[in-house]
């Protein structure tokens, strides 16, 4: 018999890394020594990832994670040799793969939770830079943006609530609308908005050449509010607030 090649040995023992369960190491390795960089390489996929999903690990239990997470070592194929990336890989994984998933009664809201503990991490390790400082006066008057470091998120569920002792089996009726911000300390803050207050801010990337005053005009008039001067001034205050927290600004 030939004796295998290197590749041979590096793919043999790849794949006895992702399924140990299922797939032995190279011939004539030591089994103590295979199950060494094994464990290793559980144990370090395991913990980065644990550290972006504590709320996830807390619902499913020690035995239910290292499931998932042998799951994802067998079954993806990294796309990244960085590690900050690789939980958002499991994001992916997670929502695009659920057949992989099909062997046990996994949380019904996972993907989304897994999407939302994401967001955190990823916001505050984005680049991207805060807008610069505006004229508060000239909201109604001039183009509006939305600060690259203000993403808007919607859910079926009420991911935010979800953990340990509230673990809903169906979706509520209205969908969970949120804005995550990175604030001035580079902490990512989360808030409920209504469908309203999200409407616009999605109506701003939807509509940039739109002045603020048009923008409240097309929103009343989706509302069905055209012509009311209450909408108008507390969408003006609203516009307000999301300016003073840095989530828009006046294109210059």
């Amino acid at each position: 018999m030939a004796k295998p090649t290197l590749f041979q040995q590096q793919d043999t023992l790849t794949r006895y890394l992702r399924d140990p369960d299922h797939c032995a190491p190279p011939v004539g390795m030591d089994v103590a020594r295979a199950q060494v960089y094994r464990d290793l390489v559980f144990s370090n996929l395991s913990s980065l990832l644990s550290g972006t999903f504590p709320v996830l690990v807390k619902i499913l239990g020690d035995d239910h994670w290292r499931v998932l997470v042998r799951i994802f070592l067998r079954d993806h194929r990294a796309q990244t040799p960085k590690f900050g990336e690789i939980a958002q890989e499991f994001v992916e994984f997670l929502a695009s793969e659920p057949q992989a998933l099909n062997d046990a009664a996994w949380p019904p809201f996972m993907v989304e939770l897994v999407h939302y503990e994401w967001v955190e991490m990823a916001l505050q390790q984005s680049e991207a830079e805060p807008l610069p400082v505006s004229d508060a006066g000239l909201l109604l008057e001039r183009p509006l943006q939305v600060s690259p470091l203000a993403w808007l998120l919607a859910y079926g569920w009420p991911v935010q609530l979800v953990g340990p002792d509230y673990r809903p089996d169906t979706p509520p009726v209205q969908p969970t609308l949120l804005l995550v911000r990175r604030a001035e300390d580079w902490s990512a803050r989360f808030c409920e908005l209504s469908p309203l207050a999200w409407r616009l801010l999605q109506r701003i990337g939807e509509f940039p050449s739109l002045d603020g005053r048009a923008q409240m005009e097309g929103l009343a008039m989706e509302a069905g509010m055209v012509g009311s001067p209450e909408f108008v001034d507390s969408g003006l205050a609203l516009l307000r607030q999301m300016h003073g927290e840095a989530v828009i600004g006046i294109v210059v």
